[in-house]
């Protein structure tokens, strides 16, 4: 009889809230949704940033790393995570937000 109210006493207290967990596109470090930058595809309006993280598309992450933004930029693993291929448009838009963002930490940490 003791048994089965030690079960029960060791599931007592509220149940701890589910964190979502993503990956950023370029590193491949693994944290929570709200620690990354979402970058969308959408049909009509094509590749864009997302900042509330809940517009319809295909989205990646990336992290606020100032290198992961600029390797994003250059390469392409952000074309093959939304199965597009990215203008320089966009590219110039992505990295000026990069710069405006995250530019500052990086200087900070040197």
């Amino acid at each position: 009889m003791s048994e089965s109210i030690g079960a029960r006493a060791s599931r007592k207290g509220p149940r701890p809230k589910h964190v979502p967990l993503r990956t950023c596109v370029v590193c491949r470090d693994k944290d929570a949704k709200r620690q990354f930058v979402r970058i969308v595809r959408t049909p009509d309006e094509g590749v864009q940033i997302d900042p509330t993280g809940k517009r319809n598309g295909r989205g990646a992450y990336l992290c606020d790393k100032f290198t992961c933004w600029e390797r994003a930029v250059a390469g392409t693993a952000l074309d093959r995570a939304l199965k597009a291929d990215i203008d320089a448009d966009v590219r110039n838009v992505l990295s000026q937000y990069a710069d405006e963002h995250f530019r500052k930490d990086d200087n900070v940490r040197s």
